[in-house]
């Protein structure tokens, strides 16, 4: 069975089942998820709200507390209990054990369909959670190969691609979140350049939380060449977020923001996509179109959208980019 076959496009009925048939997963409506936030109100005021909100992201404060405030409390549970089980763990072991290492997030999901957003609002809103104020952001971004060494190995059409990214790294920085090291750096990326910033670093210190956000962190451990099978990132990540909608739906998406980008960013001097910004209406919708048929969306069947079974959870947007409906694997 393939990865888009295990989970049907629509909810079920909320007790995990499709037309009769069993599945792994706990299936709510978007009404049915609002109401679990029962009478929390959400932390997050507008002007918040739009510093957080991406190029594009229609995400509205009734969508914060609609979606977003169940999915922080949900996480919040979560973390809760990781606590929990480090102390029953010490007291099964008859010894005190090194202090409970940082609770690890993976939000995955295609270019364009909102992921960053996702990952900078329940960033925000786990921090107003007293029980884990300090929560970390780092975006797999800062671990791509520069690009001269994307042109070094004939990658910079595969920008994105599993391949392109330092995994050794990546894989070694959260390894070292999950061994309780308590300082660690993040390389950091800029999109205006379209490439790593090099020796500016992001350090964390100390994070009760880490959300690690990027296209492929949900990727499985690969095999070595000796035939063994490494650890993967996903190993150690103790919930993970898929942020899914149509492809066709996510497609324009990405064409509507290219556009939008043409009369914004593209436009800096400084920009690696100044040369964009003197194309036609039509020839920038052409160019966002091959681009994406060449690139981002080859990208998304063959290594994003397999990895949408390993989450955790699953956010499933409409076409208006609202979330239509929650996939929770159950326990």
């Amino acid at each position: 069975m393939t990865s888009t076959e295990a989970q049907p496009d629509g909810p079920s009925h909320g007790n995990g089942t499709h037309d009769g048939e069993a599945s792994p997963y706990l299936e709510l409506s978007r009404e049915a998820w609002a109401e679990l936030a029962n009478e929390t109100v959400s932390p997050l005021a507008a002007d918040e709200l739009e510093r957080l909100r991406g190029l594009g992201d229609n995400i509205d404060l009734t969508e914060v507390a609609e979606v977003y405030l169940p999915l922080s409390r949900l996480l919040s549970l979560y973390v809760s209990a990781a606590g929990t089980l480090h102390r029953e763990q010490e007291a099964f072991l008859h010894q005190r054990t090194p202090p409970r290492t940082p609770f690890v997030i993976g939000l995955a999901g295609s270019v364009a369909v909102g992921k960053s957003t996702t990952a900078r609002v329940l960033q925000q809103m786990l921090a107003h959670w007293p029980e884990h104020p300090n929560v970390a952001l780092i975006t797999t971004d800062g671990f791509l190969y520069p690009n001269a060494e994307l042109a070094r190995r004939g990658l910079m059409e595969r920008k994105g691609f599993p391949e392109s990214y330092d995994r050794r790294a990546l894989l070694k920085l959260v390894v070292d979140i999950k061994s309780g090291k308590e300082e660690v750096e993040a390389p950091t990326y800029s999109h205006l350049v379209y490439d790593v910033v090099p020796d500016e670093k992001v350090v964390i210190k100390s994070p009760d939380i880490v959300i690690i956000e990027g296209l492929n962190v949900l990727q499985p451990a690969r095999a070595r060449d000796d035939g063994r099978t490494s650890l993967g990132l996903s190993d150690f990540f103790d919930f993970s977020v898929y942020v899914d909608a149509g492809t066709s739906h996510i497609r324009q998406w990405y064409v509507d923001r290219f556009l939008r980008l043409r009369e914004t960013a593209f436009r800096d001097p400084d920009s690696y996509f100044r040369k964009y910004a003197a194309l036609t209406h039509d020839e920038a919708i052409a160019e966002a179109e091959r681009i994406w048929d060449s690139i981002n969306g080859p990208n998304l069947q063959q290594n994003i959208l397999p990895t949408r079974s390993r989450a955790t959870l699953v956010l499933r947007k409409d076409k208006d980019h609202s979330v239509r409906y929650v996939r929770l694997r159950k326990i």
